[in-house]
């Protein structure tokens, strides 16, 4: 489907790969790896056309159709979210606009029968294509996928203008998926989403027939979705066969031999400098210290990548809150008059670390905002116990830090007593090294400036971490190191996040926020999906129940759009055929009138009227037998073009 041959892409007069072959086949789906600044963003877009290689080419199938979700979002204005998803579907839209124009032409009466009949054909082969391409299943699937993406029903006469950078990119992403593309590029598509829409995404990916290439820092998508992996390494591309988690097994055997060719090679190194060394001088051992000197140049140095290399971080030790660190009582929050929690009562025990998950629009931050004091509820009271010490995180955090600062300073503002090497170690883990560590707070991207904010986390003395969303701008091994400090914590946290891999090994407990209320459920976030599983499931065997009745609904609204199309299409012809019926009713009337008229005896005795009654008669007979031509050419047409809409 893809072949990529020969190709080499240069960033900054460096090259990011150099002479990649690989091919790409129906229905691979693919996790596209490797450490920041690879080149794993710049491969998607080359694939995609929007960016072109240095040498090489890509090959593509012919008339592949390639959907691609960038990093950077896009933003929808002008149509309803409804009709700004459909536009997806070119084939649709232009059957649609084929249909409209045919059903206008069958209504001009001036048109030819040789004309009309070639419309009819055209109506029938219409309807045939519409039938094949399941047309009139066309909105329940776009209502499917943008339920599943998290919107309301209630959202989809809604404009595009007035949704904001997440949605947007969820109303993207379905316009993606609705298009039947034989591809499917993403870059990290799960930002912006909630658990819920994860894991509908997970359902939809793994049945999909379309193939996938997938950059993704979260393990549980790309594991749950691809079952071949594509790592940019030492400005390669490589491909292996198995998921993301087998191809870490890989990585750690290839590390492992790497170190031990390392040692080898350093070992093999030294023994020719001392063996050059030694006899640089003497004569008679000229020849074998040249040979040294050869084997010593074409020696190709083997190198660990300065990301393969782990790291370790530590929260320091906290103070000891009390026994109960936060209590909410009664806890109710609005915005403009619209409830978001209502009535919440929570007490959050020390040494709890909670998952706080739900859709997009349950409350999530606003609870963690109440819970660090960072919002005051609209009713209710929270009661902090003894030494409770709050740190809270948001992307939008990292905006409060002084903007003049280094990034040194920015740590050293946390905690002076931390020695600079600590500090540079933090900094590197959350990918600033060199001379990265001399910029100004001011020029970082809000990723960056993110990861600035984490890193001050690492620094805190607080007993109570509050963490909401914190993975969205990182890599595999910053999450890591991050996930690592959250598991060793001693005090209490609440994390919101849908990254289920990087919650795993840290909560024990979940809060579910849904329909303004909580629920709470004791054990990990893999007991959370169990038990919302076998939830879901039940909603779904009352969701069958109801199946038929909907099923019933479609029905009656699809045959009353065909009964509408069929009277669009038909009501010229049956407005002539019903003109013509009257006339030849009255024709046969008058036939009939004058046959009684020429058996009477009487009217012979008169020639000139004999004469006239049997001309007359003769032309009624002559209009009636052009109106039955007429009429049966006209229901021959109707029952053509209502034939389309059986």
């Amino acid at each position: 489907m893809i072949d990529i041959k020969n190709l080499s892409i240069q960033f900054t007069g460096e090259n990011l790969f150099e002479n990649v072959n690989i091919k790409i086949s129906r229905h691979d789906k693919i996790a596209l790896v490797g450490s920041n600044g690879t080149g794993k963003s710049t491969l998607l877009k080359l694939i995609f056309g929007i960016e072109q290689p240095e040498t090489g080419i890509i090959q593509k199938q012919k008339g592949i159709r390639i959907g691609y979700l960038p990093q950077d979002i896009n933003s929808f204005k002008g149509q309803t979210l409804f009709d700004e998803v459909k536009t997806s579907l070119q084939d649709i839209q232009t059957l649609e606009e084929q249909e409209s124009i045919v059903l206008s032409a069958l209504n001009d009466l001036s048109i030819s029968e040789e004309d009309r009949n070639e419309l009819i054909d055209e109506l029938g082969e219409i309807h045939q294509r519409k039938e094949e391409l399941d047309f009139y299943s066309t909105n329940s699937k776009i209502e499917k996928i943008l339920i599943g993406l998290g919107f309301k029903e209630k959202d989809f006469s809604r404009m595009t203008d007035e949704f904001s950078g997440g949605w947007q990119m969820r109303i993207q992403m379905a316009k993606i998926l609705l298009a039947d593309n034989d591809l499917i590029l993403m870059d990290e598509p799960t930002n912006h989403l909630d658990i819920d829409s994860l894991e509908w995404l997970i359902s939809y990916l793994q049945s999909t027939t379309s193939a996938l290439i997938i950059v993704s820092h979260d393990r549980h998508f790309v594991t749950s979705v691809t079952n071949k992996t594509l790592e940019i390494y030492n400005k390669q591309i490589n491909f292996y066969s198995g998921n993301y988690l087998q191809y870490l097994k890989f990585k750690d055997e290839r590390e492992i031999q790497l170190i031990s060719l390392q040692k080898q090679q350093e070992k093999k190194v030294k023994e020719l400098e001392r063996f050059i060394e030694r006899f640089r001088y003497k004569a008679t051992k000229a020849k074998q210290v040249q040979s040294r000197i050869k084997q010593l140049e074409k020696i190709e140095i083997v190198e660990i990548l300065e990301e393969e290399k782990k790291v370790e971080l530590h929260f320091p030790s906290p103070t000891m809150s009390g026994i109960i660190p936060v209590e909410l009582i009664d806890i109710t929050h609005s915005f403009n008059d619209i409830a978001v929690l209502k009535n919440i009562n929570l007490q959050i025990e020390r040494g709890d670390k909670i998952a706080i998950v739900g859709p997009n629009g349950a409350g999530k931050t606003t609870l963690t905002k109440i819970i660090a004091n960072k919002l005051h509820p609209t009713s209710g009271k929270i009661i902090y116990g003894n030494n409770t010490i709050i740190s809270y995180y948001e992307q939008e955090v990292a905006d409060s830090i002084n903007p003049d600062f280094d990034l040194i300073d920015a740590l050293e503002d946390v905690n002076s007593e931390i020695p600079i090497g600590r500090i540079r170690t933090i900094l590197g883990s959350f990918l600033f090294s060199g001379d990265d560590v001399f910029k100004k707070i001011k020029v970082l991207s809000g990723g960056e400036k993110s990861r600035i904010a984490l890193a001050r986390l690492l620094l805190t003395k607080s007993n109570f971490i509050i963490l909401d969303e914190p993975t969205n701008h990182l890599d595999f091994a910053s999450k890591e190191i991050l996930q690592k400090a959250l598991i060793e914590f001693s005090g209490t946290i609440m994390i919101v996040s849908h990254d289920i891999d990087f919650l795993k090994p840290i909560v024990n407990k979940v809060f579910e926020l849904r329909n303004n209320s909580i629920k709470i459920f004791l054990g990990g976030i893999e007991n959370y999906l169990i038990k919302k599983q076998e939830l879901d499931r039940k909603i779904e065997v009352e969701e069958k129940e109801n199946q038929t009745e909907k099923s019933r609904k479609d029905q009656k609204r699809i045959e009353a759009e065909l009964r509408q199309k069929r009277y669009v299409a038909t009501k010229e012809i049956k407005t002539k055929i019903e003109k013509l019926e009257n006339e030849i009713s009255k024709l046969e009337l008058e036939k009939i009138e004058i046959e009684n008229q020429l058996a009477d005896p009487k009217i012979f005795s008169n020639p000139q009227i004999a004469k006239n009654t049997n001309s007359l008669y003769e032309k009624v007979k002559s209009d009636l037998e052009n109106k039955y031509e007429i009429w049966s050419s006209l229901s021959n047409q109707l029952e053509e073009i209502e034939k389309q809409f059986k």
